[in-house]
């Protein structure tokens, strides 16, 4: 079952930590018009947080590259938020998926972005190809306080 879209963005930014917050904002502007309950939108911004996070210190380590990040507003209150890095992809996504591992053992690094991702997404969906970059797809549908009318108003 394909969702109608009600509302979108895309938006490509250089993977400098300062752009961590950007993203996290971004996103909550931009989910505003639902009026998510604080918790959700603490969720939501913690995982776009760990996403961008992933693409600043994993994908392109020691250089600077493009992130991709689409909000779409999907009907029904579904939200999906997909970051795409063209970094150094992840051999093995099943390994990196699993809590605790970490390809910066040297660093302070917890090794629990995804699980984060998973703990605050119904589905997260992590495609990657070593040398062409990695894309995360977190859905989550909201407990909207709002009724959805697709207007924008």
């Amino acid at each position: 079952m394909k969702l109608k879209v009600l509302n979108q963005m895309v938006l490509r930014f250089p993977s400098l930590s300062e752009n961590e917050r950007f993203a996290r904002l971004a996103v909550s502007g931009f989910i505003s018009s639902l009026d998510p309950a604080v918790d959700e939108l603490s969720e939501i911004k913690t995982a776009v947080s760990e996403a961008v996070t992933n693409c600043i210190v994993h994908a392109y380590r020691d250089t600077v590259g493009e992130i991709r990040m689409e909000v779409r507003l999907l009907e029904g209150c579904r939200l999906y938020i997909s970051v795409k890095d063209k970094g150094c992809g992840i051999a093995d996504v099943a390994r990196a998926r699993e809590p605790l591992f970490t390809t910066a053992p040297d660093e302070e690094r917890a090794g629990l972005g995804f699980a984060i991702m998973e703990s605050f997404s119904d589905k997260l969906r992590v495609t990657s190809r070593p040398e062409h970059g990695t894309t995360v797809t977190m859905l989550r549908t909201l407990r909207t306080r709002k009724p959805q009318n697709g207007s924008g108003s």
